[in-house]
């Protein structure tokens, strides 16, 4: 298959999966790959007649689907952002959370691959946070559509090139070497559970202090479609919690609901 060709097949598909182009056009290679593999699995001769085999088996656009999703996820991705969470953002919901009973800050973490951001979390809190707030716990869902991701999230062993942007002590404290890869130890898993939920269809019922949804949804998914997530995830925030997307994402026009964001993409949840 030609990348002209796959263009248009993707031009044409991804708005009937509730997908938009625009956030294709960098990675839509990676995807066209996966096609020629699932036209070669299925023994069919080009797009055109995959592009028929989807008007004669409905169950296959989920299989579409499926090829169409992009998790790239390592550990501490976008410094700054973690950071401003470690320093500002988990501070403030632990000091808020000493107050409540019981004291629990709760965060989703919404299309969460094989887990590095929620990990990201889990040490974040223990490293920076939770030691001045010991009275606080840290509670954690991360969701993802993909099932084979979240086996390998809660199993929890990474290549090199996943920790790399990590600490060297948080390394040397939370990992344990096998081979070649690093593995997490219980400690840092134990707060966070893991769920196979497609964030069009369910989403966990909430509240929430701090939200992650970054470079999924408001990448990949067509306006209505964000729309129809930024309501849910509203629905989900506490008031004065944070929603954190990324940074080089913007929420859909007229979002009123929620505050004025950072240069991070981090928004706090007005009133």
């Amino acid at each position: 298959m030609n990348d002209a060709d796959c263009i248009a097949f993707l031009q044409w598909a991804l708005p009937r999966l509730g997908l938009r182009w625009q956030g294709y056009r960098r990675v839509h290679g990676q995807v066209c790959k996966r096609l020629a593999h699932r036209i070669r699995f299925l023994d069919l001769n080009g797009l055109a007649a995959y592009q028929a085999y989807l008007g004669e088996h409905a169950d296959e656009w989920a299989a579409l689907g499926a090829l169409c999703s992009i998790p790239i996820s390592r550990f501490y991705r976008d410094r700054a952002v973690f950071d401003a969470l470690g320093e500002q953002v988990l501070p403030e919901l632990a000091t808020r959370a000493t107050a409540l009973a019981p004291a629990v800050v709760r965060c989703w973490s919404a299309g969460c691959a094989s887990g590095e951001e929620p990990y990201t979390v889990s040490l974040l809190w223990d490293h920076r946070v939770g030691p001045a707030y010991p009275q606080t716990r840290l509670a954690i869902i991360a969701t993802d559509v993909d099932e084979h991701l979240l086996e390998r999230a809660r199993t929890a062993c990474y290549v090199r090139s996943s920790v790399r942007e990590l600490p060297a002590p948080w390394i040397e404290r939370a990992f344990d070497r096998r081979g070649n890869l690093f593995c997490l130890r219980d400690h840092w898993k134990s707060c966070i559970e893991f769920c196979h939920q497609d964030i069009r269809l369910e989403q966990p019922p909430g509240p929430f202090d701090l939200i992650l949804c970054r470079n999924v949804a408001f990448t990949y998914f067509s306006e209505p479609a964000q729309r129809a997530v930024l309501a849910r995830i509203s629905e989900r925030l506490r008031v004065d919690g944070f929603l954190v997307i990324g940074r080089h994402e913007s929420l859909p026009r007229g979002a009123p609901f929620l505050g004025a964001p950072s240069a991070l993409g981090i928004f706090r949840k007005a009133p």
